[in-house]
C-alpha cells in the first residue's frame, strides 16, 4: 500500500519535470532564434555600411581623379575630401575665402553634389560635414588659443557652406533635393583636436609630429546612415 503511494507521488513529479524541460527547450530554441535574428541584422548593417562606402568612394575618386593633384585635394577612406594648401584657403588668421579657393569651389562643388545627390543614395547618407581644421599657432588674446581656433575653424566651414549656397548648383536644385541637402550638411569646427602629421594621418593616432601646414584644412565628409547606426549602437553599449 505505502509502495503504491510512494508511486502516485512521483508520477506528477516526473510530468512536471517533463513540463518544465518541454518549456526551457522552447526558450532556448526562441532564445537561439532571436540571436541569429539579430546577427543577420546586424551582418547587413556591416555590409551595407561597406558596400556604401566603397561605392561612394569609388564614384567620388572617379568624379576628381583629374582634379586631385591640381587643386590639392586627398580623398580618405573616410569618405572625406581634404583640401589641403591652406595658402590657397584662407588668409592667416582669416575665416574669408580667397579668390583662388572660391574659383576652385565653383567647379568642385557641383561635380561634389552630382555624386552625393543621386537617387540612390538618398537613403544612404547621413550627415555631409563641412570641416574647417587649424594649426596649433595662437591666435586672439583670450588666453586659450585652442578656444580662439575653435571659433576661426569655425567661421572657416560655416563661411564654405554659405559660399555652397551661393552657388547655382545649389540654387538650381529641385525643392526636395534642395531639403535633403539642407537636411545632411553641417559646418563644424574641430580647431587644431584633429591635427595631422606629415602623410596627414591624425597626430593624436599616430604620436608623430604635428604637421602645422598639412593640419590648416577644409573637408567635405560624408557619414552613411549605417555608420550614424553603428555608433549608435556602441554608445548605447558603452552606456550599459
Amino acid at each position: 500500500m505505502s509502495g503504491t503511494k510512494k508511486e502516485s507521488h512521483w508520477i506528477p513529479l516526473a510530468d512536471l519535470m517533463t513540463v518544465l524541460m518541454v518549456i526551457f527547450l522552447f526558450m532556448s530554441i526562441s532564445y537561439m532564434a532571436l540571436v541569429e535574428k539579430r546577427q543577420k541584422e546586424q551582418n547587413k548593417i556591416f555590409k551595407d555600411y561597406e558596400e556604401s562606402k566603397i561605392a561612394l568612394y569609388n564614384e567620388l575618386n572617379q568624379a576628381f581623379k583629374n582634379d586631385f593633384a591640381k587643386w590639392d585635394l586627398k580623398l580618405d577612406n573616410d569618405l572625406s575630401i581634404k583640401f589641403t594648401n591652406p595658402q590657397v584657403l584662407f588668409g592667416t588668421g582669416s575665416s574669408d575665402i580667397t579668390s583662388h579657393f572660391q574659383t576652385i569651389l565653383v567647379d568642385f562643388l557641383p561635380k561634389y553634389l552630382s555624386v552625393v545627390l543621386q537617387e540612390k543614395y538618398k537613403d544612404k547618407i547621413a550627415e555631409i560635414r563641412i570641416e574647417g581644421h587649424t594649426d596649433t599657432k595662437p591666435i586672439g588674446l583670450s588666453g586659450d588659443p585652442y578656444i580662439d581656433n575653435m571659433k576661426l575653424s569655425q567661421d572657416r566651414g560655416r563661411n564654405v557652406l554659405a559660399f555652397l549656397r551661393t552657388q547655382k548648383c545649389f540654387i538650381n536644385l529641385q525643392p526636395t533635393e534642395k531639403e535633403r541637402l539642407q537636411y545632411w550638411l553641417t559646418a563644424n569646427g574641430l580647431s587644431y583636436g584633429r591635427a595631422v602629421d606629415k602623410n596627414y594621418k591624425i597626430s593624436f593616432d599616430t604620436k608623430q609630429p604635428i604637421d602645422n601646414d598639412k593640419s590648416r584644412r577644409v573637408e567635405f565628409r560624408i557619414v552613411t546612415t549605417s555608420e550614424a547606426i553603428i555608433n549608435e549602437a556602441l554608445k548605447n553599449i558603452d552606456n550599459k
